[in-house]
């Protein structure tokens, strides 16, 4: 019994000099990975007014905001995923009924979560666990095409 203990506070031991500094997120690596291959790999693409002020996004003025691009239709359901200025990443995931949109940072994860409706012409905050879940999945999602 002693001995496992010691290998466990071995182990322990070991994990903790091999990770320098603070543990980082998951998803902030898998963040980055995406947003540089958006920048190498996306198209030219834009955020409009609209969609910029209801999340977030600051735009000093201008219609649209520039982005780099990527998306793809599975069935009934599109994604999108946009990095502009390099940090902030913005998921989008449209399926029947609803658009759900997630503004992250690159450095800090998820900023910001909300789902729109517009057949009601209503736009609700997502919070909590269901926020970061969906949000997790959708950085899964991104990661899988980045590597393929």
């Amino acid at each position: 019994m002693r001995s496992a203990a010691l290998a466990v506070f071995a182990f322990i031991c070991i994990s903790a000099a091999a990770a320098p500094g603070v543990a980082v997120p998951v998803e902030t690596t898998g963040l980055r990975t995406i947003a540089g291959w958006l920048q190498a790999k996306g198209t030219p693409g834009y955020v409009g007014a609209d969609v910029a002020d209801a999340i977030g996004i600051p735009r000093r003025g201008e219609e649209l905001v520039d982005a780099m691009q990527r998306g793809f239709r599975e069935e009934r359901v599109l994604r999108m995923a946009q990095v502009i200025g390099g940090d902030t990443l913005l998921f989008m995931v449209q399926g029947e009924g609803e658009v759900y949109f997630y503004l992250s940072s690159v450095r800090g994860g998820l900023r910001k979560a909300l789902v729109s409706m517009p057949s009601r012409e209503s736009v609700i905050p997502l919070g909590g666990e269901e926020a970061e879940t969906n949000f997790r999945r959708e950085v899964q999602y991104w990661e899988q095409k980045v590597t393929r």
